[in-house]
This record gives structure tokens, sequence and C-alpha cells, in this order.
């Protein structure tokens, strides 16, 4: 009988124990973060589309809490020590609040990237954003879900999938990089290291890996075989490279040079001078 009783007082601390923390979380402030969990940083480049002067990257901002019938608030400020894009020559400046609207969970912030800088065309820029309460929300989440970093240029920059399959494509260079958007058949790859199920992607991917790498190999023969693409492959005068380029646009050219040790030909990485390749 005493361990009954002594079974139903130590039920009945618990219940009221977990009754009273559950009124404390549910009267509590929210709080507010960037809806990122998976990248510390958002690579964006106006390379894919050169004809823009600007474009707008949208940012998810996701409460933790419960939602409110009423409008909230919530301000999103500039990181300076981490930050080397200039306003307004590389982006917009940021509004002094945002407004998360009622019975909302999730609001996408806009960010107005620029591409009015030629100097874009040669090196990057960062901008490093982090969002914080008003008074509707507080800021206890960490800072590594409040804060989060673009990084953006006019020249083409490493996708946040690259590393995935990395196996397959080997590393990184923007002439390769190039020549995938060329000849994949795709723009993207789906990063299937963080991916709910990708299984039903991965040999979609494999395919668009396998187009690039069978243009590396003879990009003679690939030519010859998508003559709707525009592209064309040239002989260098006095030597045995090649020169692979739109038609349209002749003055960016790619080298395909010959090796006569392995009786082999490369594309050359314009930056770093190494060979292209996928092998």
């Amino acid at each position: 009988m005493k361990k009954q009783i002594l079974f139903i007082l130590l039920a009945g601390t618990i219940l009221f124990g977990c009754k009273k923390d559950a009124k404390f979380f549910y009267n509590s402030t929210d709080n507010i973060y960037f809806n990122y969990p998976k990248k510390d940083t958002l690579t964006y480049s106006f390379a894919y589309d050169p004809t823009l002067v600007q474009d707008t990257v949208w940012i998810p901002v996701i409460i933790s809490g419960k939602r409110s019938h009423q409008a909230r608030s919530f301000s999103i400020s500039l990181v300076d020590t981490a930050t080397t894009a200039i306003s307004p020559l590389h982006y917009e400046a940021l509004k002094p609040t945002y407004t998360m609207p009622a019975d909302s969970g999730v609001v996408k912030v806009p960010v107005i990237l620029k591409n009015t800088d030629a100097a874009l065309e040669n090196k990057s820029v960062i901008l490093t954003i982090r969002v914080s309460g008003t008074g509707d929300f507080t800021n206890n989440m960490p800072d590594s879900l409040r804060t989060k970093t673009i990084l953006f240029s006019n020249r083409l920059e490493k996708p946040f999938w690259w590393n995935s399959w990395l196996d397959e494509v080997k590393e990184y260079g923007r002439t390769k990089h190039q020549l995938f958007l060329i000849t994949s058949g795709t723009r993207d790859l789906i990063d299937y290291k963080t991916y709910g199920d990708p299984n039903f992607q991965i040999p979609r991917c494999l395919y668009y890996i396998e187009n690039t790498r069978t243009f590396l190999r003879d990009p003679i023969g690939w030519v010859q075989e998508h003559p709707e693409k525009g592209y064309v492959i040239t002989p260098k005068a006095g030597t045995r490279d090649y020169e692979f380029y739109y038609i349209n646009s002749p003055t960016k050219r790619f080298l395909y040079k010959y090796f006569p040790e392995v009786d082999k030909s490369y594309f050359i990485d314009s930056e770093t001078g190494a060979k292209v390749t996928m092998e």
C-alpha cells in the first residue's frame, strides 16, 4: 500500500512539473532564424545569365514557437566583419525591419544583388547577414542559424553539390564547370549527401556526368554529333592543338592541347593551367 501511495505522489509530481514547463514554454517569446540548416554559404553567379543587371536571392526566415494572429517584425543586419560587398555597388541596402505575416511561420526575404561592377568577372564578394528579433522575437538561437553568407560574382563559383560528386567529377575548376554546363544537359546535380531520398535521382545525375566525360574524351566527335549546340572546334595554326568555342562568341575559347608524351589531348584550365579531366 505504501508503495502505491508513493507511486501516485511521484506521478503527480512529474505531471505537475510537465504542465509547469509546458506553460513556461508556450508563454515564452518566440525565436527567429534562417531556414538554411544544411548550407552555411549560398553561392550565386551572374555568369549563368550575364545579361542580368541585378537579381534577387530569396532568404527563408522561420520562427521557433507558435504562430501569431498578428503580424510581427524582425530585422536583418549586415555583419561588417564578414562582408566584402559594398552597397549600393554590389547589393541594395537592407531595410530597417521586415514583417512576419499574421498566422505564418515562415517568410521569404528578398536580398537584391547587383551586376554593375565589372570587377565581378574576376573576383567574388561576400555579403553576410544576421536575423534578429525586434521585440516580437528573441535571439536565443545559435548565431550559426541566425547568420548566413552569400558569395557572388559574375564568374562561375563552385556549386554546393560538387563535393557530393567528387569521386565522379574530380577537383573543381571554372573551365571544367563551364564545359559541364555546355555538355551535360543540366545546370545542377542533387546534393545527395543531404538529400532526403536521392536514390531515384542518382542514375539521372550519373547520366549528366557521363555526358561531360564523353565530351572531354572526344570533343571533335561531340561537335559533329551536336551541331544544334552551335559550337565548333578548330585546329590552332602550327600546332596539334585545337580551340573549342561558341560560333557566335568566338573570343571566348577553350584550349584543347595535345601532349605528345602520352599521345593524347586535354582541355586546359584557363586559371591554373591544369588538365581538365573526370577520369
